[in-house]
């Protein structure tokens, strides 16, 4: 089937009249009679009733109209996106680490799978350096980076969403009863920290010389792991805020650090390299969620 001889045959089945089709797509009328009963011939079934005055479908021909409405607009739309250079697809390769910023993140990739199903998304977990080497390497379009960086050498957007810190535990726990977790509340406490958190020192002001009397008892790069050992009550675990499960269901509760400590989240990605459509999409969607 032509796509030409569907635009001619929805014409008629519009009209009803071969006299107005011919017209209206300015083509004889024996050109279109004969163009769609080789239509007919070719597809093996009668598609009109021709009365004196009008024409009709039949079962078979009501059933090629809706399929040649689809085929018709699905050609027209894959033209229009090639004219206008709009064709989105391809894989979005995002690094991150665990982090209340990732749901805005998220949204905006929902939204380019929605509007573009051919997009395919590739997550990454991983701590900051890790997810710089990647994007250094060119594993990853974009990395999601919290803390304080240096972020001269990217491009880069700094998202609202702002990472605090504080200390997860059993909803039982005596600390539970407190609003906020001092320095001195941690003291002697079976401690879980991230890897990043220790390697980056950004306790060390707030605890101050405390230090060696914190009891650091492990280290973790995902959460949902590290808090499977807090459920056992034998550990208390210092993570952002928003990353464990809240519900009634759950036995953890988590409490904010005072003083307040926090980090800012910021998605980097490269300078100076031609980005994939897709990739384009996505700086501009979330670029605009931002507004």
């Amino acid at each position: 089937m032509e796509l030409r001889v569907l635009r001619y045959f929805l014409a008629v089945a519009q009209y009803q009249n071969m006299t107005k089709a011919a017209h209206e797509l300015l083509v004889s009328q024996p050109t279109l009679s004969k163009q769609l009963a080789d239509l007919e011939t070719e597809l093996g079934a009668q598609l009109f009733i021709r009365g004196h005055r009008q024409i009709t479908l039949t079962e078979e021909g009501e059933y090629l109209q809706a399929r040649a409405k689809e085929i018709v607009q699905l050609a027209d739309q894959t033209a229009a996106n090639i004219q206008a250079d709009q064709i989105i697809t391809g894989r979005l390769s995002i690094g991150a680490g665990e982090s209340v910023g990732m749901k805005r993140i998220m949204k905006v990739v929902s939204e380019i799978i929605q509007d573009y199903p051919d997009v395919k998304i590739h997550l990454v977990s991983g701590n900051a350096d890790e997810m710089e080497t990647a994007l250094k390497h060119g594993t990853i379009d974009f990395a999601v980076l919290m803390g304080k960086r240096d972020l001269n050498k990217y491009n880069y957007l700094s998202l609202p969403e702002v990472n605090t810190w504080g200390l997860v535990m059993k909803k039982g726990d005596p600390l539970a009863l407190k609003e906020t977790i001092s320095p001195n509340n941690l003291i002697d406490l079976p401690l879980l920290m991230s890897e990043q958190a220790i390697e980056e020192h950004p306790f060390q002001d707030w605890w101050g010389n405390l230090d060696k009397k914190m009891n650091i008892i492990g280290t973790f790069t995902l959460v949902f792991n590290a808090q499977l050992m807090v459920s056992q009550g034998n550990a208390y675990m210092i993570t952002f805020d928003h990353l464990i499960n809240n519900s009634n269901s759950s036995n953890l509760t988590f409490r904010p650090l005072s003083p307040i400590l926090t980090e800012p989240t910021n998605i980097i990605w490269k300078k100076n390299i031609a980005q994939s459509k897709v990739a384009q999409l996505f700086i501009k969607r979330l670029a605009a969620s931002l507004n």
